[in-house]
C-alpha cells in the first residue's frame, strides 16, 4: 500500500477513535496526508475545499428539510399517520405490526429522517403494541428498522449529498428511484412481521367501517400531500428540489402552527437552533468530504481500488455482492452522511466498470447505473442505522422503548435477513429503481 494512503486511512482512525468529530477527523486527515506528500499547500487545498464544497445551490436543499422535517416531528404528524394506518392493516392478525411499519414508512418520507420516525412513531406504537400483549423488544425492533425505509421514500436528504458527490445525478430521478426499493423493504419487513405474527399468535384489531377509514384519511391527508407536492412541483418543472424544500417549511410551519396548533410560536427559536445546529454539522461534513475526495482523486485511489477488486473476481455478482458487503461494513461504524461523501468517489467508479456498458429501458449505462449505485448504498447504510456501534435509530429506539440493545438484538435478527434480502433484491434488479424515472421523464 502507498505510504500515503496508510497515512490517510491510519490518522482518520485513530482520530474516531479518539472520539474527535467526523469532520474534523476527515479535515486533518486529508491535512496530515497533503503535508507528507509536499509540493502541495495543504492548508490552502484543505481550506479552499471545504469552501467550495458547501458552495452548491442544492445544499441549498438540505436546511430547509431539516427544518421541515423537525416541525413535522413535533406537529402532531405521526398520530394522524398512525390512526390512518390502523384503519387499513389494524384488523389483521399482528395488524399493529404492520400499522408500525406503514406508520414508519409515511412519516420518515414525509420527514426525511430515520431518526425522527423512531421518536416519533414509537413514542405512540412502541406502549401500543405493549398494551395489546406485543413483546416489547420485538416492538422495539420493527419500529428501528421499518423507520429506515424513509431514507429511499423522497424527500430525502441524503439523496440530495449523493447527487452533488456522485457529479451530476438529477435529484429528480434519484427521488422516484427511491420510491420502489422503499416500499420493496417495507413490504419484506411486513412479510416477515406476519411470520412473527402467526408465530407467536398476536390477534388483530377491530375492523373499520369505511367512515372511519374515510375520517382518518381525511386527517391525514394534508401531511401525506406534501410527497406529493415535494414530488410533483419537481417532476413538473414547477420549481427545483431546493424551492421544494422552502415549500416544505412553508406547509410543515401551516400544519403545525396554524392548522393543528401543535407547535407554540415561543418554540421555533428552539426548533431553528436545533435545525441550525444539524445543519451545521452536514455542512461542515460536505466541506471536508470534499478535500479528502480531491485527495483520493489526486492519489488516483478509486483507480486502485478498481484493479483490485476486479482481480480478485471477473464475475459483476462477485463483485456486486462484496461491495455490499464492504458497504453494510461501512455503516455499521459509519453514519450516512459521511459514508456517502468517502465511499460514493471510491466505489461509483468501480461500479460503473463492472456493471458495463448495457442499456436499460433506452436509458444509457452512464445515466441509470449512477442512480442505481446511489440507491444500493443508501439502502446498504440504512442498515447501519440499526446496528452497534453507531446505529443511530437502534439507540434512539432503545431509549423510546425503554430497553437495552442485548435484549433487541435477538428479535431483530429476522428483520435484518428481510433487508438484506430486499437489499439483494435491489441489486440484482436495477429496473426496480430506474423504471419509476423514466416512467415520468427524468432521463433525457
Amino acid at each position: 500500500m502507498d505510504t500515503s494512503i496508510l497515512i490517510l486511512v491510519l490518522s482518520f482512525a485513530v482520530l474516531l477513535i479518539s472520539n474527535v468529530p467526523v469532520a474534523v477527523s476527515i479535515a486533518l486527515a486529508t491535512f496530515a496526508t497533503l503535508t507528507y506528500l509536499g509540493g502541495i499547500p495543504a492548508e490552502t487545498i484543505v481550506s479552499f475545499r471545504i469552501a467550495s464544497g458547501v458552495n452548491s445551490f442544492a445544499l441549498l436543499a438540505i436546511p430547509f428539510f431539516i427544518l421541515a422535517g423537525n416541525l413535522m416531528g413535533r406537529g402532531g404528524i405521526a398520530r394522524r399517520l398512525i390512526n390512518f394506518a390502523a384503519t387499513l392493516v389494524g384488523a389483521l392478525p399482528g395488524g399493529l405490526a404492520y400499522v408500525n411499519v406503514i406508520s414508519c414508512m409515511f412519516f420518515g418520507a414525509i420527514s426525511g429522517s430515520a431518526v425522527a420516525a423512531v421518536s416519533s412513531i414509537g413514542g405512540f406504537m412502541i406502549p401500543s403494541m405493549e398494551e395489546k400483549g406485543y413483546d416489547r423488544d420485538y416492538s422495539v425492533a420493527i419500529t428501528t428498522t421499518a423507520a429506515t425505509t424513509g431514507m429511499m421514500i423522497p424527500p430525502s436528504n441524503i439523496m440530495i449529498v449523493y447527487c452533488l458527490v456522485s457529479g451530476g445525478v438529477s435529484v429528480g430521478a434519484m427521488f422516484l428511484a427511491g420510491v420502489i426499493p422503499g416500499i420493496i423493504c417495507g413490504l419484506f419487513l411486513m412479510i416477515t412481521a406476519g411470520l412473527i405474527a402467526k408465530k407467536r399468535g398476536y390477534k388483530g384489531g377491530d375492523r373499520c367501517t369505511m367512515t372511519q377509514v374515510w375520517k382518518a384519511f381525511r386527517e391525514a391527508f394534508m401531511s401525506l400531500l406534501l410527497i406529493f407536492i415535494v414530488l410533483g412541483g419537481i417532476l413538473s418543472g414547477f420549481f427545483t428540489a431546493t424551492e421544494a424544500a422552502a415549500i416544505a417549511v412553508v406547509y410543515a410551519f401551516f400544519q403545525a402552527v396554524i392548522m393543528y396548533k401543535e407547535v407554540k410560536l415561543c418554540e421555533m427559536p428552539a426548533i431553528l437552533r436545533d435545525s441550525g445546529i444539524t445543519t451545521a454539522v452536514v455542512m461542515l461534513l460536505v466541506g471536508a468530504s470534499m478535500g479528502m475526495s480531491w485527495l483520493m482523486a489526486y492519489q488516483e485511489i478509486p483507480q486502485n481500488v478498481s484493479r483490485a477488486l476486479l482481480g480478485i473476481s471477473d464475475s459483476p455478482w462477485v463483485l456486486f455482492i462484496i461491495i455490499n458487503i464492504l458497504l453494510l461494513v461501512v455503516g455499521t461504524f459509519m453514519d450516512m452522511t459521511p459514508a456517502v461523501l468517502i465511499f460514493t468517489p471510491i466505489l461509483l467508479p468501480v461500479f460503473i466498470k463492472i456493471s458495463g456498458g448495457a442499456e436499460l429501458l433506452g436509458v444509457p449505462a452512464s445515466t441509470w447505473i449512477p442512480i442505481h449505485f446511489g440507491i444500493i448504498m443508501i439502502a446498504n447504510l440504512s442498515i447501519g442505522l440499526c446496528t452497534p456501534p453507531v446505529g443511530t435509530c437502534l439507540f434512539v429506539g432503545c431509549g423510546v422503548g425503554n430497553t437495552s440493545i442485548s435484549k433487541v438484538t435477538r428479535p431483530m435478527i429476522p428483520f435484518f435477513i428481510s433487508m438484506v434480502i430486499s437489499l439483494l433484491v435491489i441489486t440484482f434488479l436495477p429496473i426496480i429503481s430506474i423504471w419509476l424515472p423514466k416512467v415520468f421523464g427524468q432521463f433525457y
